[in-house]
Protein backbone atom coordinates (compact mmCIF):
# COMPACT_ATOMS: atom_id res chain seq x y z
CA UNK A 1 0.00 0.00 0.00
CA UNK A 2 1.35 3.35 -1.25
CA UNK A 3 1.62 6.00 1.60
CA UNK A 4 1.22 9.68 1.45
CA UNK A 5 4.51 11.13 1.45
CA UNK A 6 3.94 15.00 0.56
CA UNK A 7 6.65 15.89 2.67
CA UNK A 8 9.91 16.52 0.47
CA UNK A 9 13.18 17.70 1.70
CA UNK A 10 13.00 21.68 1.73
CA UNK A 11 15.06 23.95 0.55
CA UNK A 12 17.32 23.92 3.92
CA UNK A 13 18.15 20.19 3.14
CA UNK A 14 16.21 19.30 6.62
CA UNK A 15 14.91 16.01 6.94
CA UNK A 16 11.05 16.17 6.30
CA UNK A 17 8.44 15.01 8.38
CA UNK A 18 7.81 12.14 6.64
CA UNK A 19 11.66 11.10 6.90
CA UNK A 20 11.43 12.78 10.57
CA UNK A 21 8.79 9.88 10.98
CA UNK A 22 10.86 6.82 9.42
CA UNK A 23 14.04 7.66 11.59
CA UNK A 24 12.20 8.31 15.02
CA UNK A 25 11.04 4.82 14.08
CA UNK A 26 13.94 2.87 13.12
CA UNK A 27 15.80 4.22 16.46
CA UNK A 28 12.38 3.48 18.62
CA UNK A 29 12.76 0.66 21.18
CA UNK A 30 9.07 -0.62 22.42
CA UNK A 31 7.58 -4.27 22.74
CA UNK A 32 4.22 -2.54 20.34
CA UNK A 33 6.87 -1.15 17.71
CA UNK A 34 4.77 -3.50 15.28
CA UNK A 35 1.46 -2.39 16.34
CA UNK A 36 2.95 1.46 16.27
CA UNK A 37 3.95 1.48 12.58
CA UNK A 38 0.69 -0.53 11.96
CA UNK A 39 -1.41 2.05 13.55
CA UNK A 40 0.71 4.73 11.82
CA UNK A 41 -0.31 2.61 8.17
CA UNK A 42 -3.67 2.89 9.27
CA UNK A 43 -4.06 6.64 9.89
CA UNK A 44 -2.03 7.83 7.09
CA UNK A 45 -4.12 5.64 4.98
CA UNK A 46 -7.22 7.29 6.25
CA UNK A 47 -7.41 10.88 4.65
CA UNK A 48 -4.97 11.65 2.06
CA UNK A 49 -4.38 15.26 3.61
CA UNK A 50 -2.99 13.91 6.48
CA UNK A 51 0.73 14.66 6.52
CA UNK A 52 3.62 13.69 9.86
CA UNK A 53 6.45 15.00 11.41
CA UNK A 54 7.79 15.04 15.24
CA UNK A 55 5.97 16.49 18.11
CA UNK A 56 6.37 16.06 21.88
CA UNK A 57 8.88 12.96 20.77
CA UNK A 58 6.64 11.34 18.56
CA UNK A 59 4.76 11.20 15.65
CA UNK A 60 1.96 13.48 14.60
CA UNK A 61 0.00 13.53 12.14
CA UNK A 62 -1.54 17.25 10.88
CA UNK A 63 -4.20 18.49 8.40
CA UNK A 64 -2.65 21.86 6.94
CA UNK A 65 -0.10 21.48 9.21
CA UNK A 66 -1.57 22.00 12.00
CA UNK A 67 -1.24 19.14 14.28
CA UNK A 68 -4.63 16.47 15.32
CA UNK A 69 -3.29 13.77 16.43
CA UNK A 70 -0.25 12.28 18.41
CA UNK A 71 1.41 9.16 19.56
CA UNK A 72 1.98 9.03 22.94
CA UNK A 73 4.24 6.13 24.39
CA UNK A 74 4.14 6.75 28.35
CA UNK A 75 2.41 4.37 30.52
CA UNK A 76 2.81 0.48 30.35
CA UNK A 77 -0.43 -0.89 29.32
CA UNK A 78 0.51 -0.02 25.58
CA UNK A 79 0.46 2.95 23.47
CA UNK A 80 -2.44 5.83 22.89
CA UNK A 81 -2.77 8.09 20.17
CA UNK A 82 -4.25 11.53 20.93
CA UNK A 83 -6.55 13.91 19.38
CA UNK A 84 -6.01 17.19 19.77
CA UNK A 85 -6.38 20.65 18.09
CA UNK A 86 -2.89 21.20 18.51
CA UNK A 87 -0.83 22.72 22.06
CA UNK A 88 -2.68 25.55 22.92
CA UNK A 89 -6.40 25.62 24.86
CA UNK A 90 -9.45 25.88 22.26
CA UNK A 91 -12.71 27.29 22.50
CA UNK A 92 -14.18 23.83 22.36
CA UNK A 93 -11.92 22.79 25.20
CA UNK A 94 -14.81 23.59 28.46
CA UNK A 95 -17.75 22.49 25.61
CA UNK A 96 -18.81 19.28 24.60
CA UNK A 97 -17.33 16.71 22.94
CA UNK A 98 -16.16 18.46 19.40
CA UNK A 99 -17.59 15.14 17.70
CA UNK A 100 -20.01 12.04 18.68
CA UNK A 101 -18.47 9.09 19.40
CA UNK A 102 -20.25 6.59 18.06
CA UNK A 103 -17.41 3.73 18.48
CA UNK A 104 -16.79 4.50 22.15
CA UNK A 105 -12.60 3.83 22.14
CA UNK A 106 -12.12 7.96 22.69
CA UNK A 107 -11.75 8.35 26.34
CA UNK A 108 -12.28 12.31 26.96
CA UNK A 109 -9.87 14.41 28.53
CA UNK A 110 -11.71 17.81 27.49
CA UNK A 111 -13.94 18.99 24.80
CA UNK A 112 -11.64 18.93 22.28
CA UNK A 113 -8.59 16.14 23.37
CA UNK A 114 -9.47 12.84 23.71
CA UNK A 115 -7.21 9.67 23.74
CA UNK A 116 -7.38 5.78 22.23
CA UNK A 117 -5.02 3.22 24.20
CA UNK A 118 -3.88 0.07 22.15
CA UNK A 119 -2.56 -2.88 23.89
CA UNK A 120 -1.66 -5.60 21.61
CA UNK A 121 -1.84 -6.62 18.03
CA UNK A 122 -5.13 -7.94 18.53
CA UNK A 123 -5.98 -4.90 20.00
CA UNK A 124 -5.09 -2.97 16.83
CA UNK A 125 -6.75 -5.48 14.86
CA UNK A 126 -10.56 -5.05 16.36
CA UNK A 127 -10.31 -1.58 16.68
CA UNK A 128 -9.17 -0.37 12.74
CA UNK A 129 -12.49 -0.20 11.60
CA UNK A 130 -12.98 1.85 13.94
CA UNK A 131 -9.88 3.64 14.16
CA UNK A 132 -10.53 4.74 10.46
CA UNK A 133 -13.61 6.12 11.32
CA UNK A 134 -12.61 8.51 14.32
CA UNK A 135 -9.70 9.89 12.78
CA UNK A 136 -12.27 10.96 9.51
CA UNK A 137 -14.23 12.01 11.82
CA UNK A 138 -11.67 14.07 13.73
CA UNK A 139 -10.03 15.72 10.90
CA UNK A 140 -13.68 16.86 9.50
CA UNK A 141 -14.52 18.22 13.20
CA UNK A 142 -11.21 19.70 13.38
CA UNK A 143 -10.09 21.07 9.79
CA UNK A 144 -11.38 24.75 10.92
CA UNK A 145 -10.72 24.95 14.67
Amino acid sequence: MELNHKNKLNKSNKPSGHEQVLGFLEKLEHPLKQEIEEVRKIILSSNDQITEHIKWNAPSFCVNNQDRITFNFHGKEGFRLVFHCGSKKTDYADKDRLLQDDSGLLEWATGDRATLTFTSAKDVEDKRGKLIEVVTKWIEVTKDV
